[in-house]
């Protein structure tokens, strides 16, 4: 009987810290998530370039018939729309006539990515790109910068600062990470530390009125 206890205190055990681990990482898959979810994504382009803002869709079985993509400037101005799989301008903005292209070669991988060209000071702003066949909507922020000699530097300036950003993002993502796993290792501890106490309650005492009675 007193093995068959210890057992079950065992499995009790390790099934307490299995629990513990998994809600470590849950917790850290969802932070990483969300993390990821909550950063804004932000084009540059220069007066006069062209620039690409990227609209992909997280679903990849889909008909092209049923492709409805529309892309909105400022969240009112007409940039560019998909219909039923097909590209349509009949109610595109003026500001935006033979100046937007698209990728239709990318529909059935779910890439709605648009490029604007001779970029204007007007075009600056946000721009959204809602996916109605699947219900989801991305949004970028476009800042236009002036063309000038100095480009090159500029776009090494950008590259390195894209490069810092990155570095950065990679950096929060192994700290919450890191914090995950020392909290995980903290409920393991404390899993271990609740399990032993409770063993140490629950061993079995045996009175010296027993003991006589074996004895006799």
């Amino acid at each position: 009987m007193n093995y068959i206890g210890n057992y079950e205190h065992q499995r009790h055990c390790f099934s307490s810290l299995i629990m513990c681990s998994l809600i470590c990482c849950f917790i850290s898959v969802f932070g990483v998530l969300i993390n990821e979810v909550s950063l804004q994504e932000t084009v540059e382009g220069f007066i006069r370039s062209s620039v690409v803002l990227p609209c992909s869709s997280t679903e990849r079985d889909h008909k092209l018939q049923d492709v409805d993509v529309n892309w909105r400037h400022n969240g009112s101005e007409n940039v560019y729309d998909i219909v039923k799989g097909d590209d349509s301008v009949e109610r595109q903005h003026p500001l935006y006539k033979n100046r937007v292209e698209t990728f239709p070669e990318e529909y059935l991988r779910g890439n709605f990515s648009i490029k604007i060209n001779n970029l204007q000071y007007t075009d600056a702003g946000e721009f959204s790109c809602l996916i109605s066949h699947s219900s989801e909507q991305k949004t970028v922020k476009l800042s236009i910068k002036e063309s000038t000699a100095k480009k090159e530097s500029k776009s090494s300036e950008q590259e390195n600062q894209e490069d810092t950003e990155a570095d950065s993002v990679d950096t929060s993502n192994w700290v919450f990470i890191l914090l995950a796993v020392l909290l995980l290792f903290i409920l393991s501890i404390a899993c271990f530390i609740i399990c032993y106490c409770r063993k140490k309650n629950q061993a079995p005492s045996f009175s010296p009125v027993m003991t006589e009675d074996k004895e006799q």
